[in-house]
């Protein structure tokens, strides 16, 4: 074959077969494609669109450009949720532990934060010992003993879209929502998953800004997905506003640990046990999901939750009594400026975007890949909105390394916050649910 040939097809619109697709996705992976090549056919694809079936190729040719997990016969199914990303979005660190209380086994492959997009790994990482880079017999082994693990990519699981991944980044190709699939996708099928539940969020922090582009995304994710057969379902949930109280590295590891203790906040339970609750219905281990709510909630009151994230991140690394002693300070960070109300009223708004991006300033966030954050730097005891406040309430803290940066980030996050002289009504941060 020839590259030159199959790019001028792509370009006037054409669809390419199964066996063109997989002998580009050998070809990126060897790296024999120069990048200007490689970058003409995402631009290609990216403006003619592809269609589901070149979309699955793609997929599956990605999946299987590197090594796979395979987990030996479990009555356990194996199972992981993957969230688009937003600002606070901390499920992931409560949800993997509960999951794995309820009989599911979880291989949550995990990566960084870009922008103001949090990542779990960063989060992870500010906790002293965490290692996050197993190998895949580590990864399976500590799955089967533990029942869930939250780590990187390895550097042999999938490593086309490592070199796309990074070429759409710099090529304005992103949006696509085929190659978003591919991505996203390829990777999860990888962790040889029975079940997988995506949470597409949408909104002014969200990858994608209104409903409608997110359904698209997630309809398309859910369709492949279980064409693909992994039992594919997903959630549109809202990120206009952060997900908790706290948006930061260590800041939302603390918080976390606080679900686990079901000491809230409420957003963040509300949304880990509809995360469980839906995997549940979708293994068939509850009739329904308000009984997968029910039973999720009672597994987190029990307590086994919290002791199960504890033996993983023992298992990963850590000593547990430094951990706890660090969850025991009020701050990690060297300045701490917090924010008061001048005024009586509701908060009818928070601008996510502005949190996020005042997050990422202050040291907490990247703007490029290799980009090292400040792990205790962020926000915590922001208010959510629909709460009332007064002159001299508290309407978050920052934690900074600088005074002049904490001070400047308090100004702007007061400017973020909008407000109602009316009670304000809370909407279900779950919108829609797409089914398989």
């Amino acid at each position: 074959m020839e590259f030159l040939s199959l790019l001028e097809s792509k370009r006037d619109g054409f669809a390419l077969s199964t066996s063109q697709i997989d002998w580009l996705v050998r070809q990126f992976s060897a790296g024999t494609i120069p990048d200007y090549q490689v970058s003409a056919f995402l631009m290609a694809s990216y403006l003619q669109g592809m269609s589901r079936e070149e979309t699955r190729t793609l997929t599956l040719a990605m999946r299987d450009s590197g090594e796979t997990l395979e987990f030996p016969a479990d009555p356990r199914p194996v199972v992981d949720k993957h969230s688009t990303g937003g600002v606070g979005d901390k499920v992931s660190l409560p949800l993997t532990p509960l999951l794995a209380c309820l009989g599911f086994r979880v291989p949550m492959i995990s990566g960084r934060g870009l922008g103001i997009t949090g990542g779990t790994l960063d989060k992870l990482e500010s906790i002293p010992g965490f290692r996050s880079r197993l190998g895949r017999e580590e990864i399976i082994r500590q799955v089967q003993e533990v029942g869930c693990v939250i780590c990187g990519q390895t550097d042999k699981m999938v490593p086309a879209d490592k070199r796309l991944y990074a070429l759409r980044d710099v090529t304005a190709t992103v949006p696509s929502i085929a190659l978003i699939t591919s991505s996203i996708l390829s990777k999860k099928l990888a962790e040889g998953l029975d079940l997988l539940l995506l949470d597409v969020k949408f909104g002014r922090a969200a990858f994608m800004p209104s409903v409608d582009q997110a359904r698209a995304l997630a309809a398309m994710m859910v369709f492949l997905g279980n064409e693909c057969g992994v039992g594919t379902r997903a959630l549109l949930t809202d990120m206009n506003q952060p997900l908790g109280r706290a948006v930061g590295n260590w800041i939302e590891v603390k918080e976390s640990a606080g679900c686990l203790e079901c000491r809230g906040p409420a957003s963040l339970e509300h949304l880990v046990l509809e995360c469980a609750a839906h995997l549940l219905h979708q293994a068939g281990k509850a009739t329904d999901v308000e009984a997968g709510r029910i039973q999720a909630a009672t597994c987190l009151a029990s307590g086994l939750p919290k002791e199960k994230w504890e033996q993983m991140l023992a298992a990963q690394g850590v000593d547990i009594i430094a951990y706890q002693r660090k969850l025991l300070s009020d701050t990690c960070a060297p300045f701490v400026e917090d924010i008061y109300a001048v005024k009586d009223g509701f908060v009818a708004g928070i601008d996510a975007r502005v949190i996020g991006e005042e997050v990422r300033r202050l040291g907490g966030g990247r703007a490029v890949m290799d980009a090292e954050v400040d792990p205790d730097v962020g926000l915590d005891e922001l208010v959510v909105v629909g709460e009332a406040v007064g002159p001299g309430y508290l309407l978050g803290r920052v934690h900074s390394a600088t005074r002049d940066a904490a001070q400047r980030v308090a100004t702007n996050v007061r400017d973020a916050l909008h407000w109602s002289d009316e009670p304000v009504l809370l909407n279900d941060p779950v919108y829609e649910v797409i089914l398989g």
